[in-house]
């Protein structure tokens, strides 16, 4: 009986344990991602568009086809949870990505001193498309679902960046307050449409 109650004792312990110690983490499940993904999206901590120092990740060769000026379904999944809120970028070499924002302040967490608020650009300008996305601050399930449009270009291997940035965060010595995915594009333009500038 006692160490049946003490089983149970540690058990709990190891749940409170995990539950103070885990990161965030998604999966980007449209369109498709450039490497491959675990059930928790991992490896996603590098900037900019994902792995690790120990695990660069491996490539899927996926390239998701779209016509300029039309609407691209972006999904996620929250795998772990944190608050924050997400951005979305665009550009024609990985090189050319913006980088990470640093947060505006810091703030005391359980466990120590973490990230507070991010900036959010309400105008963005190329090459990200949009900044303050999904910004949340309570646990919620189940995907997360939208459209963007695309500019219309023509762009081989163009990248479609999505960067979390994580509030509330200690912080990890790969991205700092963030992670990372990125999806390859061939963009189209339409003739019909007139070209956007700044890609």
């Amino acid at each position: 009986m006692k160490n049946s109650l003490f089983k149970k004792i540690g058990l709990a312990a190891a749940i409170c344990l995990v539950a103070t110690t885990a990161h965030a983490h998604f999966q980007l499940n449209a369109p498709a991602s450039w490497i491959e993904e675990d059930d928790r999206g991992d490896p996603q901590k590098l900037a900019p568009c994902g792995g690790t120092l120990a695990d660069g990740g491996t490539r899927t060769g996926a390239v998701t086809e779209v016509r300029g000026g039309d609407m691209l379904r972006l999904a996620i999944e929250e795998t772990i949870y944190h608050p924050g809120h997400y951005r979305v970028a665009l550009v024609r070499n990985m090189n050319s990505l913006p980088a990470d924002a640093e947060p505006l302040n810091m703030v005391e967490t359980p466990r120590g001193l973490g990230s507070g608020r991010f900036p959010i650009e309400a105008n963005p300008e190329a090459p990200v498309l949009l900044d303050g996305l999904w910004e949340n601050s309570e646990r919620r399930t189940g995907p997360l679902e939208t459209e963007i449009r695309i500019p219309n270009i023509d762009c081989e291997n163009c990248v479609l960046q999505i960067v979390q940035f994580m509030s509330e965060h200690p912080g990890h010595r790969e991205g700092g307050y963030t992670y990372h995915h990125c999806s390859m594009l061939d963009i189209t333009a339409n003739p019909s449409m007139a070209a956007d500038e700044g890609w």
